[in-house]
């Protein structure tokens, strides 16, 4: 049936989403999901929009939703604020209505693999700027003509995060060129989090992509929003309401609204991640490996004397599954999930039990 494919579905090379087993009993810790779940008061908000009102459109710009993202941030207007279904769509409408120039945008050789996919999708020229050889983003790379910067902080699937100085010396040497921020993994970071959002009033080229997929537990309903200058922000307007004028369905706008009130549930949860990341970096450190810096809920790690492809074949037959990547740099790291205290020690006592069998590299 290729035949009746369009030229660009021909050359295209989708993204490839992280493995969602249809297994039980498994540990997941494969797709940086919160083991926590979400706040109750989400579960409340989503049960009260189960009534005849289905029958009706929501509200196209999810007003409430802007007003409750404004809200939490403090400093910012709802005019400032984009949102659309899961930051990855919110992204997509980022490349089509800011991204596409004549000259190449950057983001780093090592981040996350949706971002060529996207450049496939919509024609954007772009060109990788290599991370240094301890997985970090330096800022002076990215000191040349562009058509736009991109790249996520912290960043994935490293978890290394700039410090908000650096973001902000960044935008300082690219006042011509729209530089997007992925925040997906911010609240991760410990105290303060490091968000640019709190740089977007003195930056009018800065954008901010979040998520609630993550710190806020709500990957399964699909909500994501950018902040930005109000022309920034009317950019991607004009391309959502050119594809899909109703994005978010009343229950995700409810929800969202309901996460990013729970103040009390967001902190408690993100603490506990933070956490356990520390303890899971300090024993996979005791069994040898090397673990990148991580301020987000994952970790980055290898070790000197296993093979990464078959350590994490191992780990699947203990009924435990994690993320490898086969990519040059990286083919010899797995990127693990913090999930509960339970979920890694589970992890951690079945590395400990693999160990002598699949020590293969010298």
């Amino acid at each position: 049936m290729s035949r009746f494919w369009s030229t660009v579905v021909k050359g295209l090379t989708p993204y490839v989403p992280g493995e969602q087993p249809k297994l039980a009993n498994l540990v997941k810790l494969n797709t940086n999901e919160n083991p926590y779940g979400p706040s109750p008061k989400v579960l409340e908000a989503l049960r009260g929009e189960i009534n005849d009102g289905l029958r009706l459109y929501p509200d196209p710009n999810a007003d409430r939703l802007k007003a409750a993202v404004a809200s939490f941030f403090g400093d910012i207007e709802p005019r400032n604020v984009f949102v659309g279904n899961g930051s990855d769509e919110v992204l997509a409408h980022v490349f089509l209505a800011l991204l596409k120039h004549e000259r190449p945008i950057l983001f780093p050789d090592i981040t996350y693999s949706f971002y060529p996919v996207y450049c496939g999708l919509y024609g954007v020229d772009y060109a990788t700027v290599p991370l240094d050889d301890a997985f970090a983003i330096r800022v002076a790379d990215y000191a040349k003509p562009n058509g736009g910067i991109i790249f996520p902080n912290p960043n994935a699937p490293t978890g290394r995060a700039l410090p908000l100085a650096d973001i902000a010396k960044l935008l300082d040497a690219n006042r011509d060129s729209v530089v997007v921020i992925d925040e997906a993994y911010i609240d991760f970071g410990g105290p303060g989090n490091n968000s640019a959002v709190a740089l977007v009033k003195r930056y009018p080229n800065l954008l901010v992509v979040q998520t609630l997929s993550k710190s806020r537990a709500l990957a399964g309903l699909r909500v994501g929003f950018a902040i930005g200058h109000p022309d920034l922000i009317e950019a991607l307007e004009r391309v959502k309401n050119s594809f899909n004028s109703y994005p978010l369905d009343r229950l995700a706008i409810a929800g969202a609204v309901a996460a990013l009130e729970d103040r009390e549930w967001f902190d408690r949860t993100r603490q506990a991640v933070i956490k356990s990341r520390a303890k899971l970096v300090a024993d996979l450190a005791a069994l040898g490996f090397d673990v990148l810096p991580s301020a987000a809920n994952f970790v980055f790690a290898r070790h000197p004397q296993r093979d990464a492809e078959k350590s994490a074949a191992s780990l699947r037959q203990h009924g435990i599954i994690v993320r490898h990547f086969k990519q040059p740099r990286i083919e010899q790291f797995l990127r693990i999930t913090v999930g509960t205290d339970e979920q890694c020690e589970a992890l951690v006592t079945a590395l400990r039990e693999t160990m002598p069998s699949d020590s293969t590299l010298n």
